[in-house]
């Protein structure tokens, strides 16, 4: 359990317990973003080199005949490894949104039913009023806004 969370007054164990477990799956969510993201900037690096290629090594001698280029292209090694890497790039980039989707949800849906069950979570009287502390350092250690369920 990460210290902010476990040094927390007015907090039991339980709540302690699933405010580490939002902050694991926010922990995901923003690594699984960052992929993504990377994999998308790769991607477009990568065509663009490829459409750049293209463009000096083929499509500026070749520009006369559409079979004259398709056919220098297949004989060009480059061109079909830029290509091959081009659409796994792409392919990886919708995996990866899938993924980061994916935890997206689970961090949200964990986040909004604590904002939802908060009343469960601070019962006693001086839990419930102290829990704006709680949700102010998950705010400011961790992004986490636990406020509101909506995002």
């Amino acid at each position: 359990m990460d210290s902010p969370i476990r040094e927390l007054e007015h907090t039991d164990e339980a709540t302690k317990q699933v405010l580490e477990n939002v902050r694991k799956k926010k922990e995901k969510f923003d690594k699984a973003e960052k992929l993504h993201y990377l994999s998308i900037y790769s991607t477009l690096l990568v065509a663009a080199i490829f459409f750049c290629y293209f463009y000096f090594a083929i499509a500026k001698y070749y520009s006369y005949s559409f079979f004259a280029m398709f056919s220098a292209s297949l004989n060009d090694s480059v061109i079909i490894f830029l290509m091959a890497i081009t659409i796994i790039g792409y392919g990886s980039m919708n995996i990866l949104k899938q993924q980061k989707d994916k935890k997206e949800k689970e961090y949200q849906e964990l986040r909004a039913e604590i904002a939802d069950r908060s009343k469960d979570f601070w019962k006693k009287e001086e839990e419930w009023k102290n829990r704006h502390i709680v949700f102010a350092m998950m705010k400011k250690n961790y992004d986490i806004n636990l406020y509101h369920e909506k995002k």
